[in-house]
């Protein structure tokens, strides 16, 4: 097989930052969707991303470009750009130039991230990103948050939400998870589960809910009775065709001890955690297999592949 992964880079919202990493004025490069991208604040306090290449020369925005107002200056011949990518001055000339544009994504902010949309052939956005009501709620803490960068592609990951088996033989659990409900609509998945959890009361019987919104923005419900309400917003951005990056981002509901609520979150979000190491090497030298030989207690796989395969542009796929 020349590639493991026979799939273009899907198109949605993908988180690019934290809203908190940007102050007014301040300029990041990073890589995405196999770009090299400026992620940039303006002095109104509004997010942009853009590709970082100046289309000048060449220069790379994100390297030495600072704010003006509401303008990106090139480090290198100060031109500037506004943020829908319209060259907005060339400092030693009395014309813009119309045909100097900057790819510029569209952003939102949600639940403290700046989402970009990303699509190949410069769709409009088809659907949004939900607000999580607890992510601002006293009763709940503050985020847990962590990120890994892993070689391997969305869906893959992805997939991990409808093999409830693999919770007992790759993460140790004791039981086989129990699926009780999965469903797809638009750009939406939703899937209920049952699955028992080691704590010190002995074996309980919890709850782990995962919504989908498109193939970036994931929100994950845990319950384990009498100790944990937690929501993981789970963060999934495509940087190449082959590799991921993933953030995790738990809110607890909070206990009347607060030494205890640390406690208790803490040793939970090391857990999951604990899961994605346990779950990296296999992602990281797996292949995709277009029909896989699967038992009938198997999890909704292939109604899974078919809900996300919508993501992929017909041009690109």
């Amino acid at each position: 097989m020349a590639r493991r992964f026979p799939f273009p880079i899907p198109f949605g919202w993908f988180c690019v930052a934290q809203a908190a990493d940007f102050a007014p004025g301040e300029v990041s490069a990073t890589r995405y969707f196999g770009r090299e991208l400026v992620v940039w604040r303006d002095d109104d306090g509004d997010y942009h991303v853009q590709d970082a290449y100046c289309p000048h020369l060449g220069a790379h925005l994100g390297i030495g470009g600072k704010v003006v107002g509401a303008e990106l200056e090139c480090p290198f011949h100060g031109w500037r750009f506004a943020g829908d990518g319209a060259c907005s001055n060339i400092p030693y000339s009395d014309r813009v130039n119309k045909k100097a544009r900057l790819r510029t994504y569209p952003v939102i902010v949600r639940n403290r991230f700046v989402f970009a949309w990303y699509h190949p052939e410069a769709a409009e956005p088809q659907w949004d990103i939900p607000e999580v009501p607890e992510v601002d709620d006293p009763e709940w803490t503050d985020y847990y948050s962590s990120s890994y960068v892993i070689k391997t592609v969305a869906q893959e990951m992805s997939e991990n939400g409808v093999d409830p088996a693999h919770f007992k033989y790759v993460h140790g659990t004791e039981t086989v998870a129990e699926m009780v409900r999965y469903d797809t609509e638009g750009p939406v998945s939703t899937m209920l589960s049952r699955q028992s959890y080691v704590t010190p009361k002995g074996t309980e019987w919890g709850r782990i809910d995962v919504y989908n919104h498109g193939p970036g923005f994931s929100r994950v419900f845990f319950e384990i009775p009498g100790l944990v309400d937690a929501w993981n917003l789970a963060c999934t951005t495509p940087i190449d065709d082959e590799t991921t990056q993933v953030r995790f981002n738990f809110v607890v509901q909070r206990h009347e001890s607060a030494d205890f609520t640390d406690v208790i979150a803490n040793a939970f979000v090391k857990e999951i955690n604990k899961q994605v190491t346990e779950d990296a090497p296999i992602w990281e030298n797996k292949a995709f297999l277009p029909v896989p030989a699967l038992a009938d207690t198997d999890g909704p796989i292939i109604k899974f592949r078919k809900w996300y395969s919508q993501f992929y542009a017909e041009s690109s796929a």
